[in-house]
């Protein structure tokens, strides 16, 4: 006669959803505040990804054609609205304009430095706005996943500890599923401190060049458009030009 076959252990009987059924309400806690936790770093990683790139871009774009223009004013409308350049320039030419109301008691090139310096001050504030979200993430969501661990212990422990049954087959499922928790805080953790890394390696290179910039600006507007940045031709634009004859 045929020995009866075993009785198929369930799929979710040592996995997430066992460590929340076992868990309780504290555990799916746990699990809602790390995905909400998961769902805030990835949304300020892809938005500051996308300011970044948009910055980038128009560094590029600042080159000789922006410097060749009649005046400043003329420069700033190549550039769009909005954008961290043309904010620069638009903020030197205001304070350009207001030096004007201002009696001698400040001399121009501070005046002017002063205001630049704020406006590069507010852009690299607002690049750096969310980053502590990353930080905050990055700190905190292992402690997060081990608290819901440390609870999913505890529950285990006291129904074996009711059942009477404490051989190592009860013991190691119902504590190796409440350890899904704390891997679950490094997966949002790990993450986040990336992004916080990479993002801020790159804000410090757009505060390098954004400062340059504004350097720049200072120096056309002291100098009333005399002192503008110089730019060599391009290998290419270079092998246009033809040779000398020689004589």
């Amino acid at each position: 006669m045929a020995t009866p076959a075993a009785p198929a252990v369930e799929a979710s009987a040592y996995g997430l959803t066992g460590a929340l059924q076992q868990g309780g309400a504290p555990t799916w806690t746990v699990l809602i505040i790390l995905v909400l936790m998961s769902a805030a770093s990835w949304y300020v990683i892809f938005t500051k990804l996308w300011e970044q790139h948009r910055v980038l871009v128009q560094s590029r774009e600042v080159g000789a054609a922006f410097w060749n223009a009649p005046s400043l004013k003329d420069a700033a409308k190549k550039l769009e609205e909005n954008t961290a350049y043309r904010q620069i320039v638009e903020d030197g030419l205001d304070a350009d304009t207001q030096y004007v109301k201002i009696p001698n008691a400040i001399d121009q090139h501070e005046w002017l430095n002063d205001s630049l310096e704020r406006s590069v001050g507010s852009i690299n504030a607002r690049l750096g706005s969310g980053l502590a979200i990353l930080a905050t993430v990055g700190a905190t969501s292992p402690f997060v996943g081990l608290f819901g661990t440390v609870n999913g212990i505890y529950g285990a422990l006291v129904q074996i500890g009711a059942s009477g049954q404490a051989s190592i087959g009860k013991v190691a499922g119902p504590v190796g599923e409440a350890l899904i928790m704390t891997s679950i805080g490094l997966a949002v953790a790990v993450p986040a401190v990336l992004g916080y890394n990479w993002l801020s390696r790159r804000n410090k290179t757009i505060a390098e060049r954004i400062g340059s910039f504004a350097i720049d600006v200072h120096a056309y507007l002291v100098s009333g458009g005399a002192v503008r940045p110089e730019f060599k031709a391009s290998p290419a634009a270079a092998a246009k030009k033809p040779a000398p004859v020689k004589h």
